[in-house]
């Protein structure tokens, strides 16, 4: 089970001006801590895939230069997400004390903090053979028990709280991206990506369909200088029997598997299409087998590796 709550009134600084309020308005900022073993480095990837830039082991003195730095720099940098870890020589327990120094400076940072109960926590660092950062010479309870003092005050002050004791690493995923990510980072994207088997298996294919199995309009003379992109060429390939079946099959596996390669934490699908130059019939066939994809509501689009290559 996970545990959320929203932290009460926001702290402004009464000097903040126009420069901050921007920073505010512009800047998400994302705090991740809790304790070894609860799940942060899930956590930072699962922000990773919706968006943020993640700066992982940061030091708890340099969060307002980093967020400064987001601020500035803009663009993608402007969802920035900072994951603290006791490991770091230069940890400071005031993590509270540097919340609100960003706050005065016009951010507004969301906390989330990872949790477990200790019997869990004993069983993960077991299971990997781990020790505790901060148990020494003592057992991994000892060690457990220190970091919680550490954190108590972090946890008490924390926007979202997640105990991930009973949570596996697909659940604690989504729950984040329900969190953070909004419906479209959540979306599984397709890209259909055409190209020529002379040239080599596009090596981050999901998929491979092979299209050589149409009449080739290379021997067509007024189709060889065109390519599929082009009405008369993609007229002409999807024109041909079977290529119709053939789209439409593929199209129907591939709405078939996202739902579960979204379960799974897939953001990526690349469905690759093939005939002999990647020229003709695999780029006709991409460019509609995307556009089916579309109207049947996923994100795709078609891209061509080989276009232009002979």
């Amino acid at each position: 089970m996970s545990e959320a709550r929203t932290a009460g009134d926001r702290i402004d600084g009464p000097d903040a001006g126009d420069e901050q309020m921007a920073a505010e308005s512009e800047t998400t900022l994302v705090v991740v801590t809790g304790l070894s073993g609860g799940g942060r480095s899930t956590v930072a990837r699962a922000l990773e895939n919706v968006g943020y830039y993640v700066v992982d082991n940061l030091p708890q003195a340099l969060m307002l230069d980093m967020a400064e730095l987001a601020f500035k720099a803009g663009g993608a940098a402007r969802r920035t997400a900072m994951v603290l870890d006791v490991r770091s020589r230069a940890f400071s327990t005031d993590l509270v004390g540097a919340i609100r120094e960003l706050k005065e400076r016009g951010f507004s940072p969301r906390v989330v903090f990872v949790d477990a109960d200790d019997e869990v926590l004993i069983r993960r660092f077991e299971s990997v053979r781990r020790s505790h950062p901060l148990q020494g010479d003592g057992r991994l309870a000892d060690g457990i028990a220190v970091e919680r003092g550490l954190l108590e005050e972090a946890r008490d002050q924390a926007d979202v709280i997640i105990d991930t004791s009973h949570l596996n690493v697909n659940q604690l995923r989504r729950r984040i991206e329900e969190l953070f990510g909004g419906e479209d980072a959540r979306r599984l994207r397709v890209t259909v990506l055409s190209f020529g088997f002379k040239y080599g298996l596009p090596p981050d294919a999901d998929f491979v369909l092979d299209a050589r199995f149409l009449p080739n309009p290379y021997w067509v003379p007024e189709l060889r200088e065109h390519t599929g992109r082009e009405e008369a060429v993609s007229a002409y390939v999807l024109g041909q029997e079977g290529a119709d079946a053939f789209v439409a099959s593929y199209a129907d596996l591939v709405n078939a598997t996202t739902t579960g390669f979204e379960r799974e934490g897939k953001r990526y699908l690349t469905v690759a299409v093939g005939c002999t130059g990647g020229k003709h019939r695999s780029v006709a066939i991409a460019e509609e087998l995307a556009s089916r994809l579309r109207h049947s509501g996923l994100a795709a689009n078609a891209q061509h590796r080989d276009l232009g290559r002979e």
